[in-house]
């Protein structure tokens, strides 16, 4: 398959925005001159087709997480292929929109937690990483969140009225059952903020494509860890996510105004001291399959 020969899939300029919408996120109000684009990938497919267009001018991507109807589980997400298709058409920003648990008494259901850090609890680690195969690189990860999106996010959340906090730490669990109750106990007595299922694999994959990447978590309950609060059923996390999305959407709406036009943070250049693998040794195949990513050392 020739991965660069779709004739849909164009880069623009100036770059755009990519928006990865979680549980409740399924559309983005606004966007003009929509078309759905299939995208192949090297990594098999993403989760579903990726919507194009404009916002007031700006041209974004949207991509819904777990696919139109929601019909993934958090463990079948293909975080490399999302990530890859995005990078395909251009995009050099990632707003994601995240359903998330709450794991200490101040984030509240409906406030939004900027994060910028993040816990593995996953075993899928080898899924998270575009390189391998006769190309090594090891991108730092110290601060695996976009500062400077991370702060226009904030700028916005608190501009549109929402409850926002400042920092967090996620926990990436797997799902996709919730916690047992000793888990949520174990993470909220270790201090950590939030926990979720989705985001670590998207941020990893993303600072490998040079793509700034933040996340608003949402929260929708507190976690099991509350002993005096109801535990958390689907039908409480449905109610908080259909409350939160206008909000995700007016937020996102107001952080696009604020994005520069040109992808020229730290997050950028991650690659560039990076990859350890000689050029001369890059597997042909592999290097054309990661051609979208590595182009500016090709």
């Amino acid at each position: 398959m020739q991965y660069g020969s779709v004739a849909a899939v164009r880069h623009t300029t100036p770059p755009r925005v990519g928006i990865i919408g979680g549980t409740g996120l399924y559309e983005i109000p606004g966007l003009a001159s929509r078309k759905w684009v299939g995208v192949p990938t090297p990594f098999g497919a993403p989760s579903d087709e990726l919507l194009t267009g404009e916002i007031e001018g700006r041209p974004v991507v949207f991509l819904p997480r777990h696919g139109r109807g929601h019909r993934l589980l958090p463990s079948e997400l293909n975080h490399r292929a999302n990530v890859w298709a995005l990078k395909r058409l251009g995009v050099a920003w990632i707003i994601s929109v995240s359903a998330v648990g709450s794991l200490q008494t101040r984030y509240r259901p409906c406030d939004i937690v900027l994060i910028d850090q993040f816990v593995d609890r996953t075993k899928q680690s080898a899924e998270h990483t575009f390189f391998g195969r006769g190309i090594v690189a090891h991108v730092s990860f110290a601060h695996p969140i976009s500062e400077n999106l991370r702060r226009i996010l904030l700028r916005s959340a608190r501009a549109c009225g929402a409850r926002a906090h400042d920092g967090g730490t996620y926990v990436n669990m797997e799902g996709p059952a919730f916690s047992t109750r000793a888990e949520s106990l174990a993470n909220h007595r270790a201090g950590y903020d939030v926990i979720g299922m989705t985001n670590l694999g998207e941020a990893k994959c993303a600072r490998e494509a040079e793509i700034a990447y933040a996340t608003l978590a949402m929260a929708t309950d507190y976690d099991c860890w509350k002993e005096n609060g109801a535990h958390v059923t689907i039908e409480m996390v449905m109610d908080y996510l259909h409350r939160n999305a206008a909000m995700a959407q007016n937020i996102v709406l107001d952080a696009l105004r604020r994005i520069p036009a040109d992808p020229q943070w730290p997050c950028h250049q991650a690659l560039k001291n990076a990859i350890l693998t000689p050029k001369p040794l890059w597997p042909a195949r592999v290097a054309k399959e990661l051609k979208p990513i590595l182009n500016p050392y090709l």
